[in-house]
C-alpha cells in the first residue's frame, strides 16, 4: 500500500468515525499528505468488489458492482489509449446519466487525461468556445448529439456512445483487456478536471482541479453528507456541473456507498419519491428547486428509509425545511461550496440547525467573513484561508492563452457575501458581483446581455434575477429598444424566440421588460437598483407596464 493511499484512507476513516462530532472532526482532521496519487487506481479499484457501485434507474434498472466497474473502466482506459488519448490530453466528456459516463470518468482518470465535463444542453457556440480555449483533443458524446459537432472546426478524436458515421464506437472498449497498467505515475498535483463556470465576463471562466483537489478535497463533502460505507445515495444533479462530481462521484464512492442515478431526461417529483422508497435510499441531496417540487406532493404517502436529507446550490426556504421535518421527521441540512472548491461550509450530521444558516466551516477549511478592508466582520465576503492551503481548492483559473492564474496570498476570495453570527454560523447573502443562480445553475448577466444585444430591436439590456417560487430566480432582461421598434407583444415574442435559438435552456431569459436603465454618473448600469426593484415587484405580485413573460407565449415554453 502506497504512503499516499494510507494517508488518504486514514483521513477518510477519521471523518467516518467522527461523523457526528463536529468539534472533534475540526480539531483532529488534517488534509492527507499526497505525493503520487491517482484516486481511481489507488482508492476506487480497492473498494469491495461485490458491493453495488452504480445503480441506474430509468425505463429499466441497471447495476454495476465495484468489481465490474473496475474492469469496465480498465477496458475503457485501454480503448482510449489505443485511440491516442495520452496523459495530459484534454478530453470533452459530454454525456448524460448513463453507464459510460462513470466508466469514462474512471478510465480517463486512470490514463492521467484532463477531463472537461460538459452539460448536454450546450449549444454549438458553447462547444466551439470550449474546444478553442480548453484545447480539447478528444470528445466523448452520445450518438444523438454528434450532429452538433458537424460544423466544429479542429482536429480531434471523435468517440460516440452508440456509434455514428465518422466516429469511433465507445462500446469497442468492451473488447479490450480487463486489466490496465498505467504508463507512468500520477502526481497528486497533476491536472485532472477543467470546468467552465460562469463569471462576470461574456465567456465562462476555466477552473482547473488536480488529482489532489477534487478526489481528496471531497473528503469534506463526504463528511458533510454523512454518507457511510454500504449506504445508498441519490444526488439530483446534471452531469457536466461540479455538483455531479461532488456527490454523484467522489464523496459517496470514497465512503464505499452505492450511487443511484436517474436516467430520464426530465425531472418528475412522483417518480423521484417512488425511487427513494423502492431503492432504499439512505442519503439524498437535491437543489432547492427539487425540494420545492417534492413538497408540492403529499409526501406523507411515501415511507422512506432516509437518514440524511441535504440541499445545496442556493438557500432553501425555511417553510420547505419545516414541512419536511413535520412529515418525515428529517431536517434538510444545507451546505455551501463552489466549482472552485469542495464543500466549504455546512450543517453536518448531529448539529443544531439554525434556520436560514448554511452552517459552519467544514473540517480542513479556515473560513472568515471580511469587509472591504479585509477585516473580519459580521457581514462581508466569504474568504478561505490559504495558510495552510486546503486540499480542496482549485489549482487556479486557466487563462485563454493557457497560462494559469494561481491563487496566492493569505485568502481565496469566493465572491460570495454572508453574515456570520457569534457561534460562527454563516448565512448566505448574495454575490459580490452580479452572477446569480437559477435552479442551481450559475448565470452570468453579461453573457445573456451579450446575446440580447445581437437582436436588432435591442439597443441596451441589463439582466438581473427575478424571484421565482419554483426556480428560486429566473433571468429577467430590462431592455432599451432601438429606434423604430415598439414595446409590444410582437417584439417580445421575437426576442424570446431568438434567445431560444442562441442560449442553452438553463440560461434563457424568461422575463423581459421594455424600459429605461438606471445608470451611474459614469454611465454604468445600476443593476443593484434593478434587482431591488424587481424583488419588490415580485413581492407585490405586480408586473411593469411593458413587461412580458415567456409563459405568455405557450408555444415558446419548454
Amino acid at each position: 500500500m502506497s504512503d499516499s493511499r494510507e494517508t488518504f484512507l486514514a483521513a477518510r476513516d477519521l471523518l467516518l468515525r467522527l461523523r457526528a462530532d463536529y468539534d472533534a472532526a475540526v480539531r483532529e482532521f488534517r488534509w492527507p499528505e499526497l505525493d503520487r496519487f491517482n484516486w481511481a487506481l489507488d482508492i476506487f479499484d480497492h473498494l469491495p468488489a461485490e458491493r453495488t457501485a452504480l445503480w441506474l434507474v430509468g425505463e429499466a434498472d441497471e447495476k454495476q458492482s465495484f468489481g465490474e466497474l473496475k474492469a469496465r473502466s480498465d477496458q475503457v482506459a485501454n480503448h482510449l489509449h489505443a485511440l491516442g488519448v495520452k496523459r495530459g490530453d484534454r478530453v470533452l466528456l459530454l454525456l448524460p446519466n448513463m453507464r459510460p459516463l462513470w466508466e469514462a470518468m474512471l478510465g480517463l482518470m486512470k490514463l492521467g487525461a484532463v477531463i472537461i465535463p460538459a452539460t448536454t444542453l450546450l449549444a454549438e457556440a458553447d462547444l466551439q468556445d470550449r474546444f478553442e480555449r480548453g484545447r480539447i483533443r478528444h470528445a466523448i458524446v452520445p450518438a444523438a448529439l454528434t450532429p452538433r459537432f458537424a460544423k466544429l472546426a479542429g482536429d480531434y478524436t471523435r468517440i460516440a456512445v452508440g456509434g455514428a458515421p465518422g466516429w469511433h464506437r465507445f462500446e469497442d472498449a468492451y473488447e479490450q483487456p480487463k486489466s490496465f497498467v498505467p504508463e507512468g505515475i500520477t502526481n497528486a498535483d497533476d491536472p485532472l478536471l477543467l470546468y467552465f463556470t460562469s463569471g462576470t465576463t461574456a465567456r465562462p471562466k476555466m477552473v482547473l482541479h488536480s488529482h489532489r483537489s477534487y478526489p481528496a478535497g471531497h473528503l469534506s463533502t463526504m463528511y458533510m453528507i454523512g454518507v457511510r460505507p454500504g449506504d445508498v445515495h441519490l444526488n439530483i444533479s446534471s452531469p457536466g456541473w461540479a455538483k455531479h462530481a461532488y456527490s454523484s462521484f467522489f464523496a459517496p464512492w470514497t465512503a464505499g456507498a452505492t450511487i443511484v442515478a436517474m436516467t430520464q431526461a426530465r425531472f418528475d417529483p412522483v417518480e423521484t419519491l417512488d425511487l427513494l422508497q423502492r431503492c432504499g435510499v439512505n442519503t439524498f441531496c437535491a437543489p432547492p428547486t427539487v425540494w420545492r417540487m417534492l413538497v408540492q406532493q403529499d409526501i406523507a404517502r411515501w415511507k422512506l428509509p432516509l437518514r440524511e436529507a441535504l440541499s445545496a446550490g442556493e438557500p432553501l426556504n425555511p417553510e420547505v425545511i419545516a414541512h419536511v421535518e413535520q412529515v418525515w421527521g428529517l431536517t434538510v441540512r444545507d451546505f455551501y461550496g463552489q466549482t472552485e472548491t469542495t464543500s466549504l461550509v455546512g450543517n453536518p450530521p448531529g448539529q443544531k440547525i439554525v434556520p436560514g444558516s448554511m452552517g459552519r466551516p467544514l473540517p480542513g477549511y479556515r473560513i472568515a467573513v471580511v469587509d472591504e478592508s479585509g477585516n473580519e466582520a459580521e457581514e462581508g465576503e466569504i474568504v478561505v484561508g490559504l495558510s495552510p492551503r486546503p486540499a480542496g481548492l482549485m489549482q487556479g483559473y486557466q487563462q485563454d492563452d493557457g497560462e494559469m492564474q494561481r491563487i496566492d496570498g493569505a485568502w481565496y476570495h469566493t465572491g460570495d457575501t454572508a453574515q456570520r453570527d457569534k457561534d460562527g454560523r454563516i448565512t448566505y447573502v448574495g454575490r459580490t458581483d452580479d452572477v446569480f443562480k437559477s435552479s442551481g445553475y450559475r448565470i452570468s448577466p453579461f453573457e445573456l446581455e451579450s446575446a440580447l444585444i445581437e437582436h436588432r430591436a435591442v439597443a441596451e439590456a441589463a439582466v438581473v434575477p427575478s424571484p421565482d417560487a419554483q426556480r428560486f430566480a429566473v433571468p429577467k432582461a430590462f431592455i432599451v429598444l432601438a429606434a423604430g421598434f415598439a414595446p409590444d407583444q410582437s417584439t417580445a415574442r421575437d426576442i424570446f424566440t431568438q434567445m431560444r435559438e442562441r442560449l442553452a435552456p438553463y440560461k434563457r431569459v424568461r422575463r423581459l421588460e421594455f424600459t429605461d436603465l438606471p445608470k451611474t454618473i459614469s454611465g454604468k448600469i445600476r443593476r443593484v437598483e434593478l434587482r431591488q426593484a424587481e424583488a419588490a415587484r415580485r413581492h407585490e405580485n405586480a408586473r411593469g407596464p411593458a413587461e412580458f413573460w415567456e409563459e405568455d407565449f405557450p408555444d415558446l415554453r419548454a
